[in-house]
């Protein structure tokens, strides 16, 4: 029920605002070439692009189904964006061992701006968060082929998702080294399993490309030969637009209005503008209609202070000899999708990228309630305490909605809403 309510209000208005909305430009664009051509295209020549295919395809599949309008851009991340609260639900369920606890993340996660807005902006970013959230899903389950197959799908969405795949094939094989069951054939299958198949599933993805002889840099290696001459040309060429990409991105240092140090990513220091706009339609002299990528304030504060409270609690296990898996478990996440970015210090980033690891975020709140409700002696008064969080998040949350889903308010009232000036 908590992920029905949230894809409604998901698909609310989702044509608002008309147009595109901050990074659309480029993916909706890219998504209309790939159903045409199967490769990204510039009128008719090849277009250089620094991201893989997979959410693009996604974001392609509205259109087709919808149309060629701002529904159809966006219902792919609506629909992705709703599964996604099921998926942390089903994590925390497994965490947990508790159906209660599970439905307190999916109402948490329900209730996050960042995840809302994300739901409602054809991005990568939520289906990289999809793709991630179901190969966590299924290593929690055993099922290590299937963590390869999302994982490939995450990577051809995002490279990011590489370090969720470093991290957890690492966490593997730490696990079979504990257990004694480290042989050289289980290093053999998890080769498999977390190198060759999603190597595979992310080449496979770029079929397009190797179907059209539109694709940037398609020829390349036929006007540049070498002695390597067993590699297929076609390969060729793609490992040298991937160094392409690769310069893009280690070289975006382009000063933007919006950037922001990953240090403020998590008490929301800097979030991202991606639509603003001053009509006439608010009954007032000046109006204002925002989309601001606004994880909901006291959620991520809290969450802040969980994660401390957590990390507190691994390092304490691990000095009694027995580390915690659950806490364990959640710091990676938030470690795999948050660490790599203060590496990249020169590089322009922006706080939303922090949606993928916003699910471990709410796992960190929810172990938090666990063990101050799991406290001796057990008093129900804790339980009203936690209910009465959740009700201040749900307020809060509620407050912010207008810069949500591009309400048109006064300006008064929008300035109101900007509790820090760095939020501007």
């Amino acid at each position: 029920m908590i992920a029905i309510l949230s894809f409604g209000l998901r698909i609310w208005h989702l044509s608002t605002p008309r147009g595109y909305v901050f990074d659309e430009v480029y993916y909706v664009d890219d998504a209309r070439d790939l159903l045409k051509y199967g490769v990204e295209v510039n009128g008719s020549s090849p277009e250089f692009i620094v991201h893989p295919p997979i959410g693009k395809w996604l974001i392609g599949i509205g259109i087709k189904l919808f149309g060629n309008n701002e529904f159809g851009w966006r219902i792919s991340v609506a629909v992705v964006g709703s599964i996604s609260i099921l998926l942390v639900a089903q994590i925390a369920r497994r965490l947990f061992h508790s159906q209660g606890y599970a439905n307190l993340a999916a109402l948490l996660m329900a209730l996050d701006g960042l995840a809302l807005v994300h739901s409602r902006t054809a991005l990568l970013d939520p289906f990289l968060t999809f793709f991630i959230l179901l190969a966590v899903l299924a290593w929690m389950k055993g099922h290590f082929w299937w963590t390869g197959i999302w994982f490939g799908l995450a990577i051809g969405t995002k490279w990011s998702g590489v370090y969720f795949l470093i991290a957890f094939a690492l966490l593997l094989l730490y696990r079979d080294y504990s257990k004694k069951e480290f042989t050289f054939k289980s290093f053999l299958k998890r080769t498999g399993q977390f190198g060759f198949l999603p190597l595979a599933v992310y080449i496979s993805s770029w079929s397009g490309w190797f179907l059209s002889s539109r694709g940037w840099d398609r020829n390349w290696a036929n006007e540049n030969a070498t002695s390597w001459g067993f590699i297929p040309n076609s390969i060729r060429s793609l490992w040298y637009y991937h160094s392409e990409m690769l310069n893009f991105h280690t070289g975006l240092v382009k000063k933007h209005s919006y950037q922001a140090n990953p240090w403020s990513w998590l008490v929301m220091g800097r979030p991202t503008s991606f639509f603003y706009a001053s009509p006439k339609t608010c009954g007032a002299s000046s109006c204002a209609q925002e989309v601001l990528a606004l994880g909901t304030p006291l959620l991520w504060w809290l969450g802040t202070l969980a994660i401390a409270a957590v990390c507190g609690i691994w390092i304490s296990s691990i000095a009694k000899g027995k580390a915690d898996a659950g806490a364990g478990l959640i710091l990676l996440g938030i470690a795999a999708g948050y660490l790599p970015w203060f590496f990249f210090q020169k590089r322009t980033v922006f706080s939303f990228y922090a949606i993928v690891f916003e699910p471990f975020l709410i796992l960190a709140l929810t172990y938090c309630a666990k063990a101050f409700l799991g406290q001796r002696p057990r008093s129900r008064n804790r339980q009203w305490i936690i209910v009465s969080f959740v009700v201040l998040i749900a307020a809060n949350f509620l407050y912010f909605l207008p810069l949500f889903n591009a309400t048109v308010m006064t300006y008064d009232s929008w300035y109101s809403h900007m509790w820090l000036p760095s939020w501007i």
